[in-house]
């Protein structure tokens, strides 16, 4: 499977787990590339002008996965979207680092990836919270949930990169394909024209 980056599982898997878990492993990676040399000053600056920053994504993140791993083991058919909670989780605090966030969201990604490989099939119907937006009962498929993660890591791995291309012009991409000898160049390329 393409991957951008060397996304090595932490679980043994096989089949449509090893590929979905595979890809999602390859946008954590993704965004964990936006904070790579960052200061924990740098990981909290507004580079455009949205409020959203490097740290604060991944943070947002971290939480995710780890609120991903309960709904799935807890099965909770009251369970309520904590509005309080996610409102804290885009801004990353004083007191807070980007090194104890990067490990926060390692922490929770194991948690999620060995949910997964326990799982007794992908098939199994998950009670979602419910949420302002979505206010009756909805039940997902494990799969749907990994398939959200993974399009919402990718989301927020474009915002990170926007983020940090502004801050010090550092590209994902870019950051990718250094010391590259088939990307001489390519990164540096002018793709507007």
């Amino acid at each position: 499977m393409g991957t951008y980056t060397t996304a090595e599982l932490s679980v043994d898997v096989t089949g449509e787990k090893r590929d979905l878990l595979t890809l999602l492993q390859d946008q954590r990676n993704m965004l964990k590339i936006t904070a790579r040399g960052l200061s924990d000053a740098d990981a909290r600056k507004q580079t455009t002008v949205s409020t959203l920053t490097i740290g604060a994504l991944i943070k947002h993140l971290a939480h995710g996965e780890e609120n991903a791993a309960r709904v799935i083991t807890e099965r909770d058919e009251n369970a309520e979207f904590d509005m309080s909670q996610a409102m804290t989780e885009y801004v990353m605090g004083d007191d807070e680092t980007i090194a104890g966030w990067l490990a926060e969201y390692d922490r929770a990604a194991l948690g999620l990836d060995r949910v997964i490989a326990g799982a007794e099939s992908l098939d199994e119907l998950i009670p979602q919270p419910t949420a302002p937006w979505q206010p009756e009962r909805e039940w997902s498929s494990i799969r749907v949930m990994i398939m959200h993660l993974i399009r919402e890591t990718a989301h927020h791995c474009g915002h990170a990169d926007i983020i940090r291309e502004a801050l010090d012009g550092q590209t994902t991409m870019g950051a990718i394909s250094e010391g590259q000898d088939w990307a001489e160049g390519w990164a540096d390329q002018d793709w507007a024209q």
